[in-house]
C-alpha cells in the first residue's frame, strides 16, 4: 500500500449547536462518499463536550483531500457550518497512514 493521507481534528460549536455541526459535517461525509480517493469521513460528537465534533479523514494523498473542497456543495456546507463555529477551525492533526483495517 503506498502512502495515504489522513487527517484528525474538531471543531467548537457554539453553545447549543454541537449536533447541528455535526449534521451539517455529516452532510458533507455523504459528499465525500462520491470521491473516489476518500476512504474514510468520519464524524464523531464529543461524549465530554457535546459543542465539540470530531472529524477523522483518510484520503489517498494531501492533494486528494484539498481538491474534495472543490467537490460540488461542499462550499455551501462551509458556508452554513461557519457561522455555528464558537472558535475558528484549527486545521487538525495531520497523519501519514501506514495501514489499519478499511482502508
Amino acid at each position: 500500500m503506498g502512502k495515504r493521507y489522513g487527517l484528525h481534528g474538531y471543531l467548537k460549536a457554539t453553545e447549543g449547536n454541537g449536533e447541528k455541526l455535526a449534521q451539517i459535517l455529516e452532510k458533507a461525509a455523504y459528499l465525500m462518499a462520491k470521491a473516489p480517493d476518500c476512504y474514510l469521513y468520519m464524524v464523531s460528537l464529543d461524549e465530554a463536550k457535546p459543542d465539540t465534533v470530531w472529524i477523522t479523514e483518510a484520503w489517498s494523498s494531501e492533494k486528494a483531500h484539498d481538491n474534495s473542497l472543490s467537490l460540488p456543495g461542499v462550499r455551501e456546507l462551509i458556508s452554513e457550518a461557519m457561522p455555528l463555529l464558537a472558535e475558528p477551525p484549527k486545521g487538525g492533526q495531520k497523519l501519514q497512514i501506514i495501514g489499519g483495517h478499511g482502508l
